[in-house]
């Protein structure tokens, strides 16, 4: 017998010895977050552990709380906030108790549970009524593995989504069932391109029996049935004193580590690469990885002229900030340019790919209608189509990539140089001239402003010192004392919601008889005190029953607060996106018309023309008939009349602002629609419009949707729901041309909601961008 089939015994042997130890968990045992049910060491324990968000989530860690094992990580390992207990029932279940009596399964299984152990190797048991295992968390690693223990052919652990978050992440690592070990993205085929490591083992032939494991040195291999295949790691870590595990870290690198059970400080001891750019999908579509030079940490760039569509989220997307190039160009102010990018590698998309020099790649591409990236590789031009996905920056490599970028420009009408010159110099001379009589005008507003603010302050103080009591609706609105406001909320205890420009509490008026929400603005907000009352007492002037109703309001120094009608049933995105409260098609549509009646309201039907600027789920709030009403107007623009457009900075939310904003074109009742058109794709396919956890072609709500339109794929929009495919295909025909990039296409609220009530017909919409629609 070879010393290796001995040492692999012994492992063996002492895991199975562990295992036998007495059970120490019985019926009836329960814990609670400050409780836990420990090895008879003390060196793992299970139980709860801080999640992010100051909330709980269940599982096994060390002493020093490094966490190996999360349960329900596959859906969502939070434990929800009502549970009051883990709970070994009498009826052999393992339950999370909730304090109104509701039971949740931390394990499922078919089997009735007997007793439970927490062993010594960090292995969470549980056994029948004859001590035979029924099942271990050995058996179901999450993103760790430990001494002893083995990933088995065909199985995957996969890394958290951060530091403080344990739920299921973005990397995952594959003990193929061909002999590979290899990783992947998620949500990705389990093929070559997609692959950022492999420990190149396949083996062809019926007799593979290959899994990886771990030895208490660290020494991580792959055996083949119980011969050595290849060492991945060679080990040799200390062992005393020192616990040596493996780990898939948050950035897609799998690593072993040491803690030392002394002072508990965990050492990294080996790395699969130390290049942290390497995981393929750190990046979201067209950007590219690249190291900083400060604290050496891995940040993700987007190509010029492109922007994230969530900020601070490496895996969200890159989308154009500029029109989409058309060929053949119709438009004589678009004008195309190729963007040089250094050093970088992408995956290989390539529809042509031709030897010549790096300027002739340039040229070839800009000439190429069909071409949107041209990747120069040695002498080889490579040209792509967009999107772009993969990239990280080589600094090593002499790879260079070409990007079409489209400008806006004003179209050369000929004429002499000289001639130019002097209009370049009277637009000169006019443009003083405007700002001169501008200052003026400004400075005489300024000093009528302030003789204004002084006597209306004057007036505030008087009715602030009122009582107050008095609560006219559909008259004007009613003023506040802060004190007022802060006793109706009970010192603003109670939040039940939170946004860009505040927080929103719950309180009570009129001696207890009416409920209000009260929004207290962010001490930092832009307007003035004149501005923030003749807007406030503009927006108080209208009623509709798909509006939220302003009721009053208090402005007392840097306190700025709002006054609403109370909704008791949340905002859209709390249902619409919660699988538990999935409401039917009908009603979901029924929601869309709601909604599109508000905007028509704000559009088109109230003395002032408001542009709504931040059309979200998380602003539509549903009241006690369950009928949806437009809220927070935060960021709402208000038009002067005989004004259809305006200049203003970048509002609203990323993912549903549409594309003139970023353009920095003037902003009209068309952004809304856009904002409209988007919500309306996830009102129909009960989905958020970007998420980072799907597959790339399912990642962007609007490409995905439009994909599925074109191919004749419109039942996958709707999943498992019962609904006539006609009716699925108007709503999403509704919503692409309301996501068109270019504002002139969208139809006005007015149109769109005949076409919600089915009272016009829809024509065929175009795609509203060649690739990934601009957000």
């Amino acid at each position: 017998m070879s010393i290796l089939t001995i040492l692999f015994l012994l492992v063996i042997s002492t895991a199975a010895e562990a295992q036998r130890k007495p059970s120490n968990i019985t019926l009836g045992s329960s814990l609670t977050p400050n409780s836990t049910w420990p090895s008879s060491s003390g060196v793992y324990v299970f139980g709860f552990f801080p999640q992010h968000d100051s909330s709980y989530a269940v599982g096994i860690f060390l002493h020093d709380k490094t966490v190996v094992w999360t349960a329900n990580r596959d859906s969502d390992p939070t434990v929800p906030d009502d549970v009051v207990s883990l709970l070994l029932s009498p009826e052999g279940r393992l339950i999370l108790r909730r304090r109104q009596g509701q039971d949740e399964d931390v394990i499922r299984l078919s089997t009735t549970i007997a007793s439970a152990s927490m062993l010594d190797n960090g292995n969470f048991v549980l056994y029948d009524s004859n001590s035979r295992i029924i099942w271990q968390s050995f058996d179901h690693p999450t993103n760790t593995l430990l001494p002893g223990q083995r990933l088995p052919p065909g199985k995957e652990i996969f890394s958290s989504v951060s530091e403080t978050d344990y739920g299921r992440g973005i990397f995952r690592l594959k003990m193929q069932n061909d002999g590979n070990l290899v990783q992947y993205p998620i949500n990705t085929p389990d093929t070559s391109p997609n692959s950022y490591y492999s420990s190149i083992t396949d083996r062809a032939g019926s007799n593979i029996n290959i899994s990886l494991n771990l030895d208490s040195d660290g020494r991580l291999y792959l055996l083949n049935g119980s011969l050595l295949l290849k060492n991945i790691s060679d080990g040799g870590f200390p062992t005393q004193g020192s616990i040596n595990l493996m780990r898939l870290d948050v950035g897609g690198i799998f690593r072993i580590y040491s803690l030392s059970l002394g002072n508990l400080t965990m050492t990294r001891r080996w790395s699969s690469t130390d290049d942290e750019c390497v995981p393929k999908g750190f990046c979201g579509v067209n950007a590219y990885c690249t190291m900083t030079t400060s604290d050496d940490a891995p940040v993700c760039q987007c190509l010029p002229g492109f922007v994230s569509v969530q900020s601070g989220n490496n895996t969200a997307p890159c989308s154009r900030t500029f029109s989409v190039h058309v060929c053949p160009n119709i438009d004589d102010r678009l004008k195309s340019e190729m963007i040089r990018v250094e050093s970088t590698e992408w995956d290989e998309t390539s529809y042509e790919i031709k030897i010549m020099s790096e300027e002739e790649c340039r040229k070839s591409c800009l000439d190429d209608c069909n071409c949107e990236v041209a990747n120069y590789v040695g002498n080889e031009c490579r040209k792509q189509r967009l999107p772009l996905r993969y990239g990280r920056r080589n600094s090593r490599s002499s790879n260079v990539a070409f990007v079409r970028i489209t400008t806006s420009t004003v179209p050369d009408l000929g004429g002499d140089t000289d001639h130019k010159i002097i209009m370049k110099k009277e637009r000169r001379i006019d443009a003083i001239i405007i700002g001169i009589v501008l200052m003026s005008i400004g400075v005489l507003a300024l000093s009528i402003s302030v003789i204004f603010v002084l006597q209306k302050r004057k007036v505030y103080m008087k009715i602030s010192n009122e009582d107050g009591a008095n609560f006219v609706e559909g008259i004007s609105l009613q003023v506040f004392t802060f004190e007022q406001l802060s006793e109706a909320t009970n010192g603003f205890k109670e939040e039940v919601g939170r946004g860009a420009s505040g927080t929103v509490y719950k309180g009570v008026v009129q001696n207890g008889q009416k409920m209000v929400a009260v929004k207290r603005l962010e001490k930092d907000f832009a307007q003035g005190e004149i501005e923030f009352q003749t807007e406030l007492k503009t927006i108080g002037k209208m009623y509709h029953r798909n509006l939220v109703r302003l009721l009053g309001y208090c402005f007392d120094g840097d306190n700025k607060l709002l006054v609403f009608e109370y909704m008791s049933n949340g905002s859209l995105a709390d249902i619409l996106f919660n699988q538990e409260k999935r409401l039917s098609w009908e009603e979901r549509i029924d929601i869309a018309r709601d909604i599109s009646r508000g905007i028509l309201y704000l559009h088109q039907e109230c003395e002032t023309q408001i542009i709504h600027c931040d059309i979200k789920p998380q602003n539509i709030l549903m009241d006690d008939n369950w009928r949806a009403k437009i809220s927070d107007f935060g960021v709402a623009k208000l038009l002067k009349q005989d004004q259809t457009n305006t200049y203003t900075g970048i509002r609203g939310t990323k993912g549903y602002v549409a594309p003139e904003w970023y353009k920095q074109q003037a902003i009209t009742v068309k952004a809304d629609v856009y904002s409209f058109g988007v919500m309306l794709l996830e009102i129909i396919c009960c989905r958020k419009c970007v998420d980072s956890g799907r597959s790339e072609d399912e990642a962007i709500l609007e490409e995905w949707v439009y994909d599925c339109y074109a191919t004749g794929k419109i039942g996958s929009l709707v999943r498992d729901e019962m609904v006539e495919e006609r009716k699925v295909e108007r709503m999403v025909k509704i919503g692409i041309w309301c996501v068109q990039y270019d504002p002139s296409l969208r139809p006005t609220m007015k149109k769109v909601l005949l076409m919600l009530e089915g009272t016009v017909e829809i024509p065929i919409p175009p795609n509203p961008s060649s690739f990934l629609s601009s957000i």
